[in-house]
C-alpha cells in the first residue's frame, strides 16, 4: 500500500508539472491568508473590552500592525483605517457573529485558484505573477487589486444565505443582502480570476465607458478561463434589457461620474446595480465575436490601456456594439 500511495503522488506530481504555470514557483504563488486569523484575536479581545482607547490599542497591537502586505494593500486601495474597522465591529455584532466561520472557511480554499491561474497563462502566456490574499476589511469590498496583489474581503467573500445583515444601514443592508444570496462562496474562484485579471491591465478608466469595460473585460476573459458569468443581477437582467440600457449607456458613457452604473447597489432607476459591468462585458463580447484571431483579441482585451480616452473609444468602434445606431 505504501509503495502504491507513493506512485500515485508521484504521477499527480508529474501531472502537476505538466500543467501549464504549475509546478513553477514563479507563476503561482500560495494564498496567504493570516490576517484572518489575527483578526478574529483581535476581534475577541475588542468585544471583550469597553474601553476604547484599549480597543484600539488591541486592533493595532494584535491586527493592523502585524498585517500581511496584502492588509496594508487592502487599506490603501480601499480607504480603511482603525476607526472603520472600530466601527463596524461596535456596530454590526450580529454580522460579524455569523460571517465568522464562512472566513475561516476560506483559508482551506487557496488551492482552488491554481489549475485557474493555470489556465490563465495557457490561454495568455504573458500573464504576470500575482499575490493572493485573504484578509479583512470594513464591508466595502469582496475583492479588488493594488498593483500585483489580488485582494479579497473574507467578511463579504465568505458570506452566504444566512449572512445576518439586519443591522446594516437600509441602503448597505439591500445591496449586501443581494450579494450573499448568490452564495458569493460558490463562485470564489470565479471573483478570485476576475481579480487577477485586474492585476494585468491598465486601468481605472477616465470616465463610465472607460471604467466599464476595464470592469466588463474581467468578467469576460475571466468567463473564458472558468466558464462561469457572475451570479449577480446584473448578468440576468442586462442580457434581457440590454437594447434599452445600450441607449441609456450610450447617453451617458462619456461622463466621468459612474455613480449609477457602477459600485453601486439596487438602489437606482433600473432596481438593478452594477450594469456598468454588463455593459463592458457586453462590448468584450462583441468584439471577441467579430476577431478572426481569438487568442491575439483575449490578448488585446487584456492589454488595452484603460486609461487612454482615444484608445477605448478606437476599441468600442472595432467592437461593433453601436455600429447599426
Amino acid at each position: 500500500m505504501r509503495y502504491v500511495h507513493a506512485l500515485a503522488a508521484l504521477l499527480l506530481g508529474l501531472m502537476i508539472l505538466a500543467l501549464p504555470g504549475l509546478g513553477r514557483g514563479d507563476d503561482v504563488r500560495a494564498v496567504e491568508s493570516s490576517d484572518i486569523d489575527r483578526f478574529w484575536v483581535a476581534y475577541d479581545r475588542i468585544v471583550a473590552t469597553p474601553d476604547d482607547t484599549e480597543r484600539r490599542r488591541i486592533l493595532e497591537q494584535d491586527f493592523l500592525a502585524p498585517g500581511t502586505p496584502g492588509l496594508k494593500a487592502f487599506m490603501q486601495a480601499k480607504g480603511y483605517d482603525a476607526a472603520c474597522y472600530l466601527d463596524a465591529i461596535k456596530r454590526y455584532p450580529k454580522f460579524w457573529t455569523s460571517i465568522r466561520a464562512g472566513t475561516l472557511a476560506l483559508k482551506q480554499r487557496g488551492d482552488e485558484f491554481m489549475p485557474g491561474i493555470a489556465r490563465f497563462r495557457e490561454l495568455y502566456p504573458a500573464l504576470r505573477p500575482a499575490e493572493i490574499y485573504f484578509t479583512i476589511g470594513c464591508l466595502r469590498s469582496s475583492g479588488t487589486t493594488l498593483d500585483d496583489k489580488v485582494l479579497i474581503g473574507a467578511e463579504l467573500a465568505g458570506g452566504d444565505a444566512g449572512t445576518d445583515v439586519s443591522e446594516l444601514p437600509e441602503r448597505m443592508s439591500r445591496a449586501l443582502g443581494v450579494y450573499f444570496r448568490s452564495e458569493p462562496g460558490k463562485q470564489l474562484v470565479l471573483l478570485n480570476i476576475h481579480e487577477y485579471v485586474h492585476t494585468q491591465q491598465k486601468g481605472p478608466g477616465p470616465h463610465l465607458l472607460a471604467q466599464a469595460m476595464y470592469e466588463g473585460a474581467a468578467d469576460f476573459v475571466a468567463e473564458r478561463i472558468t466558464g462561469q458569468v457572475p451570479a449577480q443581477p446584473y448578468m440576468s437582467y442586462g442580457p434581457r434589457n440590454e437594447a434599452t440600457l445600450k441607449q441609456d449607456f450610450k447617453a451617458k458613457m462619456r461622463d466621468p461620474d459612474w455613480s449609477g452604473w457602477l459600485y453601486n447597489g439596487p438602489g437606482n432607476a433600473y432596481g438593478v446595480g452594477d450594469l456598468g459591468y454588463y455593459m463592458g462585458y457586453a462590448i468584450m463580447r462583441d468584439y471577441y465575436r467579430r476577431a478572426p484571431d481569438k487568442s491575439r483579441a483575449l490578448a488585446e482585451i487584456i492589454e488595452l490601456d484603460y486609461r487612454d480616452a482615444k484608445a477605448v473609444e478606437a476599441f468600442l468602434a472595432r467592437s461593433g456594439f453601436y455600429a447599426a445606431d
